[in-house]
């Protein structure tokens, strides 16, 4: 059966013709071979005449994406802003998917049910704005956004941008698939190109084959411990060898999901017959023929794989055969050691050992393969008269997966299991978790198969620490409850006081009777005809939005300081989830949870500073910069490495320009924040010592000089006026291009394109 939302083969069938000729002008130009990321890049290119001239890390490139994805909390802001660009119909084939508003409490059904209810407004505004400007409508409980991709939409080759930071599970299936901010999505969606920093290149070789009881997501964690949540910014990580031929597509795409943890621009792998098998599986074996027929085209050089250090600015070969099971956390995805070193460091770091939850699924976790994988533990355990010790949550990724794992009788051991089965959403993963189980405050372990686990995300609770590993080692804790337990070891006592040692499950990379194909929950936009979209003027859901000032072309004069945040800083840190979630179509409401979780530098204080005119401390710094821009003084944040990691969530940049910011001052970005900064308006700046981050005391007036002179690779200086009448002055760096700087003094990008 053929899919019904798939992208046409005929246009595929051309690009992919189109691809192939363009090639050996690029090798002809660069006198040498090319990467798989070279390869699709540059045939996205806006202007591609001059390939040569493109330096890694350093030029700016103009792209034209084949296609655009949104989740439904970005979506209503992506949205918002494409209504102020006056277009008709977006120009590029564009999908919304209900996903992230989805409450997880006591199953799909009523879950669903309270959900819909109390998102209607918003689900409202979504379907309709949708169908007004020809976007297609996945509906709540249709699935999680990456997973509904990669068995719908994704392709080898492709380009693709999505308004969520997990976007690059579409390089699963061999296409560059890449987390962006709203502001990017509406460039796209209006016709525009758009505009990439050039990734720099990290090729990771995959030597030999998984072996029992280790999984994809091991191999995504071993690279975390390698790279950390920093080593991928601004890089694209391109996997090769015959390790990487040897994992499911599915398994891939795990991999590419969590690429966003080390900040990586996106993840990628070359076309092989895993995918072809996958495609066919859902329905799209047309693409298969082709993409079977531009093998070549759709992988790196043969070149490449013989010398990769020629070709890639750093290359980390990670041996299959050697790697166990990872585990990671708590509060960061890079805190990373085998699971047979996890006992030792418990002693060491007085982590709690009993755990109160397991959770398996989310977008990245919740394949066929994976769920099988856990359903076989949960069988061999109920054969010995063993069921889940604590509370266990399944989340899966689509109405697909649901549907087959259900025919196929998996629901039905993991339900036997104890299992509790959640909607076809984000849930738990993204902070919609209605936990009963605990005291806010109350320090306790949970165990996740997820791809993020920060402080607070899941639960909203920040002394909740969260570990991450595969599916299949979830469920092998799930039965002990002890965060001690090596199920590569050590065993299982029964109720009748035997014991039984664990067997590394098996699993199909896909089902045996095929896929339950369930689009059910998707409309198409086309011939639905007038459509009107309403936004209440009294809505505590949805505020149309007014364009930022544009700048005054002076320099920024004694500005206050806000905040000066110590440590990990990520975007749910300046922007909370959670309850939050329902209003992130209202950015005045949303800005109220503006750096709740952020760190407070002279204090240790959460989310909280001082009111520099008031004297008032201990206030709320959301409240403190409505006093500020009620007052009419502007506001400076000073940050720490990688400022803004995480989700790609526009309203950690949105609420602070709309609140009065006027600059952010870090030792470092992650880059989607960084270009989220720049294309709200706001000033995004880089200490050029890092140590000057330690001159910035709370009392200081902050000035920022040399807009006269302002212009791409110039620095600006600036001024601490202290205390005593002082001045501290030290210079800062910037990014900005030519164009960038337009968006600056128009206010902001969308400013520059209405």
């Amino acid at each position: 059966m053929k899919s019904s939302v798939a992208t046409d083969p005929k246009k595929v069938a051309q690009q992919y013709k189109r691809m192939s000729e363009r090639f050996a002008r690029y090798r002809k130009a660069l006198k040498r071979a090319l990467t798989l990321s070279e390869k699709i890049l540059f045939s996205h290119l806006s202007d591609d005449s001059d390939v040569a001239s493109i330096e890694r890390g350093k030029s700016f490139i103009m792209l034209r994406p084949d296609r655009v994805a949104m989740q439904d909390a970005t979506a209503q802001m992506a949205i918002l802003q494409f209504m102020q660009s006056q277009r008709n119909k977006v120009a590029v084939p564009t999908t919304v998917h209900c996903d992230h508003l989805i409450r997880a409490q006591v199953g799909a059904e009523q879950d669903m049910k309270t959900s819909v209810m109390t998102n209607a407004e918003v689900f409202d505004f979504l379907k309709s704005s949708s169908l007004k400007y020809g976007i297609g409508f996945w509906g709540p409980g249709a699935g999680i956004i990456h997973q509904v991709v990669l068995e719908n939409y994704a392709y080898p080759g492709a380009l693709l941008i999505g308004t969520d930071s997990h976007t690059p599970n579409g390089g699963g299936l061999g296409m560059l698939a890449i987390g962006v901010g709203g502001a990017d999505a509406v460039d796209v969606m209006a016709g525009m190109a758009w505009e990439l920093l050039a990734p720099k290149l990290c090729g990771i070789h995959l030597k030999g084959k998984l072996q029992p009881w280790s999984s994809p997501k091991d191999i995504i964690l071993k690279v975390l411990e390698i790279l950390t949540v920093k080593g991928g910014t601004n890089k694209i990580v391109e996997y090769f060898g015959e390790g990487a031929r040897s994992i499911s597509c599915t398994g891939k795409g795990t991999i590419t999901n969590m690429g966003a943890e080390l900040g990586a621009t996106t993840s990628v792998f070359g076309y092989d017959e895993k995918m072809g098998m996958f495609l066919r599986e859902t329905r799209r074996g047309d693409l298969a023929d082709l993409a079977e027929k531009y093998t070549a085209e759709l992988n790196a050089d043969p070149e490449v794989e013989k010398d990769p250090r020629k070709y890639f600015d750093e290359v980390i070969e990670i041996d299959l055969n050697k790697l166990e099971p990872y585990i990671v956390g708590p509060h960061s995805p890079d805190l990373a050691r085998p699971i047979s070193k996890l006992a030792a460091e418990l002693e060491k770091e007085n982590y709690p050992r009993d755990i109160r939850v397991c959770l398996i699924g989310s977008c990245t976790n919740s394949s066929y393969e994976d769920i099988y994988k856990a359903a076989e533990l949960a069988k061999e355990a109920l054969k010995n008269g063993v069921k889940a010790k604590v509370p266990l949550m399944i989340t899966p990724g689509s109405m697909q997966i649901f549907s087959t794992v259900k025919r196929d009788g998996l629901l039905d051991t993991l339900e036997k299991f104890g299992g509790l089965v959640l909607a076809n959403a984000c849930g738990p993963c993204i902070g919609q978790w209605e936990r009963k189980d605990i005291k806010m405050g109350e320090r306790n372990t949970i165990v996740t198969s997820f791809n993020r686990n920060f402080r607070g995300r899941n639960d909203a609770n920040v002394e909740t620490m969260s570990f991450m590993t595969s599916p299949e080692m979830v469920i092998a804790y799930a039965m002990t409850g002890d965060l001690s337990f090596n199920p590569m070891k050590d065993a299982i006592q029964t109720p009748e006081g035997k014991t039984f040692r664990l067997t590394a499950p098996r699993a199909p990379e896909l089902p045996k009777q095929g896929f339950v194909a369930d689009v059910s929950g998707y409309i198409d936009p086309a011939g639905k005809g007038k459509v009107e979209v309403i936004v209440r003027r009294d809505s505590e859901r949805l505020q149309l939005l007014e364009p930022f000032e544009k700048w005054d072309g002076k320099d920024f004069v004694e500005h206050l300081l806000l905040a000066k945040v110590k440590g990990k800083c990520t975007t749910d840190h300046i922007s909370p989830a959670g309850s939050w979630l329902r209003y992130r179509g209202h950015l005045d409401k949303i800005s109220d949870n503006m750096f709740l979780g952020a760190t407070n530098f002279f204090t240790g204080d959460i989310g909280k500073g001082t009111n520099l005119l008031t004297g008032t401390k201990g206030e709320n710094l959301s409240a403190i910069a409505r006093d500020y821009l009620k007052k009419g003084k502007r506001w400076v944040v000073v940050g720490d490495e990688n400022y803004g990691e995480g989700s790609s969530r526009e309203h950690a940049a949105m609420s602070p320009r709309y609140l009065g910011a006027s600059a952010v001052i870090v030792k470092s970005f992650a880059r989607i924040h960084e270009t989220n900064l720049k294309k709200q308006g706001l000033l995004a700046l880089t200490f050029v010592n890092p140590g000057d981050y330690d001159k910035v005391e709370e009392s200081d007036s902050i000035s920022i000089l040399g807009f006269k002179s302002f212009a791409p690779g110039k620095n600006l200086t600036v001024e601490l006026k202290k205390k005593d009448g002082k001045a501290v002055r030290f210079e800062v760096s910037h990014s900005y291009n030519a164009e960038q700087l337009e968006w600056f003094k128009a206010g902001s990008a969308l400013n520059l394109l209405a």
